[in-house]
């Protein structure tokens, strides 16, 4: 009798989708090395704690206001409607690449390693400005919940505000620092209860503000004669105000950035980002026409001062105004938290690619934790030191988050132009079942760049309201967003030029199996070149 070997059992569902990613990554030329632990909730709440609806109205709402009257909010739409057309084109990258540090991994693969490395360079260091633009909400609500937390003068000196912005910030910085230093699990776990919170705090304030509204939709048409004498008229003031809605709908790509720790990353990464920008779009701008409707004064000055935390506290009551302003509180740690996640996934990225001073270091990955912490220490001492640096700047809410939204929409440009010239050559395919825009991806591409380069533009413009609004007045301050950014731009690619890119090449540690490599590379050298 002859004995039979039985048939090895079948691998399971959950783990052939989790080889079927780790394929997909060895496809790019890297080998998996970062812990696939997230499922698609959470790449969901990594893309909406980002743009954390909450943190950017009530950080942003006094701007638009002082600027552009009620009739700003129409602002929202505008912006949602070109950011969708960027969401969209990023929507068949993810499925496409389902890789970490997305904008600079999708750029080397669509431009070239040149672009790809001025994207990732931009959207790294982006990602540091925004972790600092970001940490300094706290101080629009903190101090409207209890004066205990003034911890610099009383609020009333020139630089109180600004100072003690810094102080809250630094110490949200060293929190995020700690939590992504111990992997993304607990990062993930944060998130998600914090993202929870949000979105329910959000409903819950919709619902109150529309209780107590006081007036008609006609009021957001109201321009309160704002424009009036200027060569643009109200339309200028308008593109100005505008900049308040730019500065809240962006970082979706943060979905995607975590295809490496995520579960089938190429199918949920798109529903994702999607998904994170139509609820943001939804709930944000039902909050900002409710509270217009709401506000007992139109013309009321605290409105350019305090914001929306004024709009909660004044119609609302102190007992149900501080509850809600607690959630937005929370609201701004997990989007921090989700700013320092992803700004530590780009740079991980690049430092994988040996295209970081440091490369080995920055993309050494902890054996306890499964997550890189070099990076996550890096990105939140940079953070400081910006915050630092601005700590008598009067006007450093309007600045330092201006100046990351510009790195960032730029780093979007460095995406979708070669995309689109992909598109125009024919050689752009998309992942075979997987989200693909199909004959209207020419369409929403086009639309993508037009609106990428028209809002880089706006908010690059050397406007004394945005860059130099308070004393001391001076030219470099107000035309401050271009010479940094150019000066980021220029100086970066110059050292990537002769320097780094002589170095690049996929690290031993990191590289695919199946890539060739030199036998006599050790691990912390290049192995193959990227690109």
């Amino acid at each position: 009798m002859t004995a039979t070997t039985p048939p090895s059992p079948s691998p399971s569902p959950a783990r052939a989708g989790a080889d079927a990613d780790d394929a997909a990554l060895a496809e790019l030329g890297y080998k998996p090395g970062l812990k696939r632990t997230l499922g698609n909730f959470h790449t969901f709440a990594a893309g909406i704690s980002y743009i954390s609806i909450l943190t950017g109205t009530f950080q942003m709402f006094y701007f638009g206001v002082s600027l552009g009257g009620p009739a700003y909010w129409w602002s929202w739409p505008l912006v949602f409607v070109g950011q969708l057309m960027v969401a969209l084109c990023f929507c068949e990258l993810a499925a496409r690449y389902p890789v970490a540090g997305s904008v600079y991994n999708w750029a080397k693969n669509l431009g070239g390693p040149h672009v790809g490395w001025l994207a990732g360079w931009m959207m790294t260091l982006a990602s540091m400005v925004s972790l600092a633009a970001v940490a300094l909400a706290l101080q629009l609500t903190l101090p409207q919940i209890s004066s205990w937390f003034q911890f610099v003068g009383d609020g009333s000196g020139k630089y109180d505000a600004a100072a003690n912005a810094v102080v809250l910030a630094c110490g949200l910085i060293l929190f995020t620092t700690l939590v992504n230093a111990f992997g993304v699990k607990l990062m993930a776990r944060i998130n998600t209860a914090g993202v929870f919170i949000e979105l329910v705090a959000a409903v819950i304030l919709i619902i109150l503000l529309a209780a107590h509204i006081t007036r008609g939709p006609s009021a957001i048409v109201e321009t309160h004669g704002i424009g009036a004498g200027q060569n643009l008229g109200y339309f200028g003031a308008f593109l100005t105000a505008s900049l308040a809605s730019a500065y809240v709908m962006y970082g979706f790509d943060t979905a995607s950035s975590l295809g490496e720790e995520a579960v089938d990353p190429s199918r949920n990464a798109p529903r994702a980002i999607l998904r994170a920008l139509i609820a943001s779009f939804v709930i944000g701008g039902l909050i900002l026409l409710c509270a217009l409707l709401a506000t007992p004064d139109l013309s009321a000055p605290e409105l350019s001062v305090d914001g929306l935390q004024y709009v909660v506290l004044s119609t609302l009551g102190d007992t149900m105004g501080q509850a809600l302003l607690w959630c937005v509180v929370i609201a701004v740690v997990v989007c921090e938290l989700a700013v320092h996640t992803a700004g530590i996934r780009l740079m991980f990225a690049m430092a994988r690619d040996n295209n970081l001073p440091g490369g080995s270091r920055l993309a050494r990955i902890s054996p306890r934790f499964q997550t890189p912490i070099a990076p996550a220490v890096v990105c939140g001492l940079v953070a400081i030191g910006i915050l630092l640096v601005n700590i008598k700047q009067p006007q450093i809410f309007s600045v330092v988050t201006s100046i990351a939204i510009i790195m960032i929409y730029v780093a979007y440009l460095l995406v979708t132009m070669p995309m689109l010239v992909r598109r125009l050559r024919g050689t752009w395919q998309p992942a075979p079942g997987r989200f693909s825009l199909g004959r209207f991806g020419l369409p929403v591409n086009i639309l993508a760049v037009l609106w990428g380069a028209g809002m880089t533009v706006n908010l690059l413009w050397p406007r004394a309201a945005v860059y130099n609004a308070a004393a001391p007045y001076h030219w470099y301050l107000r035309w401050g967003g271009v010479l940094f950014v150019g000066a980021v731009t220029v100086g970066g690619f110059a050292y990537y030029w002769f320097v780094q890119r002589h170095r690049t090449g996929v690290l031993a540690d990191h590289a695919a199996e199946q890539q060739d490599t030199d036998p006599t590379t050790t691990p912390g050298t290049t192995a193959a070149a990227t690109g």
